[in-house]
């Protein structure tokens, strides 16, 4: 039973496309002495009122060409082509590799903030123990820091810790 459905099914199925892609096109238009004219030839370029009647083609066919201009605004529905789809996507991922390089110059910046002012913390720490501190003259001798010294450091390193750590 079912090879016979089957055999009829490949007997019918080729005549039915057959059937359907044989279909006439017909068209009607105005000929330059006003009469209305129907055949399935395409009416010549200069016919006025021309149409589609029968077929697949569309039932009004313009007179005038469409200008296409630089400017127009593109149709919102209209699906993407392939080379705006790759653009867009390169577009984003730029857009995230800009995001990311921000991002770590960001935390970078924060973590190098963050070391200078537990170094300034540590510094002033030392600076205020009153434990004997060296530091190194112009002709790079080590000699012992004096008062007036120290309390300019102090003094610095409180100013730093003010401007650069809150």
């Amino acid at each position: 039973m079912t090879s016979k459905s089957t055999f009829i099914f490949a007997l019918f199925f080729p005549l039915t496309v057959a059937a359907m892609s044989a279909q006439a096109e017909t068209y009607q238009w105005k000929d330059s002495n006003g009469q209305t004219v129907v055949s399935d030839v395409p009416p010549p370029a200069t016919a006025k009122g021309r149409r589609s009647i029968g077929g697949v083609k569309p039932a009004v066919v313009s007179e005038a060409i469409p200008e296409k201009t630089a400017d127009a605004p593109k149709v919102a529905d209209a699906p993407k082509t392939i080379a705006e789809k790759d653009l867009d996507f390169k577009k984003r991922q730029q857009e995230s590799r800009e995001k990311a390089d921000k991002q770590a110059k960001e935390q970078a910046a924060e973590k190098e903030k963050s070391e200078n002012c537990d170094r300034a913390r540590r510094n002033l720490a030392a600076l205020e123990a009153n434990q004997p501190l060296t530091v190194y003259d112009d002709k790079g001798e080590r000699k012992l820091m004096d008062s007036t010294l120290r309390e300019q450091e102090i003094e610095r390193a409180r100013k730093f810790m003010a401007d650069s750590c809150k």
